[in-house]
């Protein structure tokens, strides 16, 4: 849980309800965790982030799950064992490898973002302390929920104006169901490989399902937490330069608009690009690729036996919901059905 507790801010809401949860056993749930600690599910409507940390928590300890703190740096195949070398020297011999690299690796910037000064750019996922952007001028790049929920964050720690620049129109602020995810999932477990034997067109409008509910449409409890005058919201709109002037950043976008800004944050999402996973780094050539996504077979195996790949990265192979939580239990089911047969 590196990443949701390292690279995700306080304050953060999920998604997601109380219905989404980690254990494939449906023992351990997020619902079990509530009514242990005594939290009815209507008191986490949203769910804060650091509520669900807690029941990761819970959850490791109920399971006996130990994580070890130094991470992996290196990993190397033989042909017949894997090999990972740990931060501290520590050498581990396995015969097969589950790698969940999730998206801390992947994120994508426009190409202008490599001329911003040092120190004034940073991805929504490298920016998670707002305190020092307290009277700041912020520029947000990007319009889909992270924009937005850090942009009320950040204004919420008193920058002094916020821009949010995107080139979609502005989003609807609405509440949604996630509850069609279930059936999806359920087919995964029901039909090997069902996301790849559907038609492309079905894939589509599956694909088209999930963009309408988690992209152009934002959670409903950001509407009052964004309306004061710090924010002015630029949809249609995109930034064309970034340059320095007498000592300013100033950012020129695409409607005539000439921005001065303080500190520049890029809600620009992330791309799969396994390479980029340094961990992986010296399995790559030997891993099949498609646009950066690992070639998995119906168990989450890659091209190099033994070894499995989770998460965002097998979004291709699998569907959008291996993106989310809801898609864990799931996906460990596969992964320790297949381990158990190579036993």
């Amino acid at each position: 849980m590196s990443f949701w507790k390292q690279h995700m801010p306080e304050g953060m809401c999920l998604r997601s309800g109380p219905d989404w949860h980690l254990d494939a056993a449906g023992v351990h749930t997020f619902e079990a965790f509530l009514e242990e600690v005594g939290i009815a599910p209507n008191e986490v409507d949203p769910v804060p982030i650091r509520v669900f940390l807690d029941y990761a928590t819970w959850f490791q300890d109920h399971k006996g799950v130990v994580a070890r703190e130094n991470l992996v740096t290196q990993l190397t195949y033989n042909g017949k064992k894997f090999e990972a070398l740990l931060g501290n020297g520590e050498q581990i011999t396995a015969e097969a490898v589950v790698a969940a690299p999730g998206i801390r690796h992947f994120q994508q910037l426009p190409p202008w973002a490599y001329s911003v000064p040092p120190g004034v750019g940073a991805h929504t996922g490298d920016l998670v302390h707002f305190e020092d952007l307290r009277g700041a001028r912020v520029l947000i790049v990007g319009g889909r929920q992270s924009a937005y929920e850090w942009a009320a964050l950040i204004g919420e720690q008193g920058a002094e104006r916020i821009d949010i620049v995107h080139r979609h129109d502005v989003p609807l602020f609405e509440r949604v169901s996630w509850k069609f995810v279930d059936d999806y999932v359920d087919s995964m477990l029901a039909v090997p490989g069902w996301w790849r034997v559907l038609s492309h067109s079905e894939r589509e409008r599956i694909a088209r399902q999930f963009w309408e509910v988690g992209r152009l449409t934002l959670e409903w409890w950001l509407i009052p937490r964004l309306a004061t005058d710090q924010f002015h919201r630029w949809p249609g709109t995109s930034v064309i330069d970034i340059r320095e002037d007498n000592g300013a950043v100033v950012a020129d976008l695409s409607n005539g608009e000439r921005l001065s800004v303080d500190r520049i944050v890029f809600a620009t999402g992330y791309k799969a690009n396994l390479p980029n996973v340094p961990y992986l780094g010296g399995l790559v050539d030997k891993v099949d690729l498609v646009d950066g996504f690992p070639v998995l077979d119906e168990a989450f195996q890659s091209s190099i036996a033994g070894l499995y790949i989770t998460g965002f990265a097998a979004t291709r192979d699998f569907g959008p919901f291996l993106g989310f939580t809801k898609a864990c239990p799931a996906a460990a089911t596969l992964i320790v059905e297949s381990l158990l047969r190579r036993a």
